[in-house]
């Protein structure tokens, strides 16, 4: 009997090692299979995925998604066009030998420019957000001046602005933006835009307690532009130069290189600010700002050629 139990409990041992092996083959034959599933289930995802990208409906939506961070809705484009306002080509003083001009004010020089459109306003919180996707200015509103963007920032957004509109945006030059505060053509020489009564044109240090405002509440100046005095510093084209003045071409001049737009600059800003008092803000006063900057008290207003 003793030898009967010994010999099955030999005979046993090499079975149950027997069964382990092929339990053990069993479990890695199906995790083999599971693999091969996954891997066959993921593969065929992932070919679908990429048909539906080349198909025509992955390309329309790809497009549509793109297009609409660019467009304009109608009445948007509409307001925009109808508040260009032309400026006819003509020559003016540019700078001031006042005593209360600077060094980077002088000295007063003639300038001719050609003929271009500049906008009744600022640019709009409604029009850049609609256009780019984001808005984070201060003092928040539809119809206030988008500020807390860079000079670059609003590089991309003209770039995107023109192909929405098919038109040729830009920020003005220095010239240019000087030339229509004071008046253009029609210009009557007052010493803020549009009348010797600082109240009656803009938002600053003595009226606005230390906010912009909407645009368009003031009395505009000779073409009928609001804000061109106090409410935001405006971002001009032109590098920020004290030497500009005396060097600078007499016709439609620009300092800087229009070429290189992406190097870091300061920048010209012009128009005064709702911070500033009223001899920061006089017509001719100017400063300026690197490119990268973001401040709460300056925006833009942009230019479209004539052509």
């Amino acid at each position: 009997m003793n030898a009967i139990i010994k010999n099955r409990q030999f005979m046993y041992k090499p079975y149950q090692s027997s069964l382990s092996s092929v339990f053990l083959l069993r479990s890695i034959f199906t995790l083999s299979l599971v693999t091969s599933f996954l891997s066959i289930s993921i593969s065929a995802k992932a070919e679908n995925i990429k048909a539906l990208t080349k198909s025509p409906a992955g390309k329309v939506e790809a497009t549509t998604k793109q297009q609409r961070q660019f467009l304009l809705t109608k009445p948007m484009l509409s307001d925009l066009m109808a508040n260009m306002v032309l400026v006819e080509a003509g020559s003016f003083t540019m700078g001031s030998d006042s005593p209360l001009a600077r060094k980077r004010e002088q000295p007063a020089h003639q300038v001719t420019l050609d003929s271009f459109y500049i906008g009744k306003y600022e640019l709009t919180q409604d029009i850049f957000e609609q256009i780019m996707g984001w808005n984070y200015s201060y003092f928040t509103c539809d119809k206030c001046a988008v500020n807390n963007v860079s000079w670059f920032n609003m590089q991309l957004f003209i770039k995107r602005l023109n192909t929405a509109t098919g038109k040729t945006f830009s920020l003005p030059t220095e010239a240019q933006w000087a030339y229509a505060a004071k008046g253009g053509n029609k210009s009557k020489g007052y010493q803020y835009s549009g009348s010797n009564d600082i109240n009656e044109v803009a938002w600053f240090a003595g009226n606005a307690k230390n906010k912009s405002h909407p645009v368009g509440l003031k009395k505009p100046n000779e073409l009928g532009l609001f804000d061109m005095t106090g409410n935001l510093w405006e971002f001009c084209l032109d590098d920020m130069s004290r030497k500009a003045y005396s060097l600078a071409e007499n016709h439609n001049p620009f300092w800087g290189d229009k070429d290189n737009l992406t190097r870091k600059a300061m920048k010209v800003i012009r128009g005064g600010g709702y911070e500033f008092s009223a001899t920061e803000n006089l017509v001719f006063m100017r400063d300026g700002a690197t490119n990268n900057v973001r401040m709460a008290d300056i925006g833009f207003r942009l230019i479209m050629s004539k052509n």
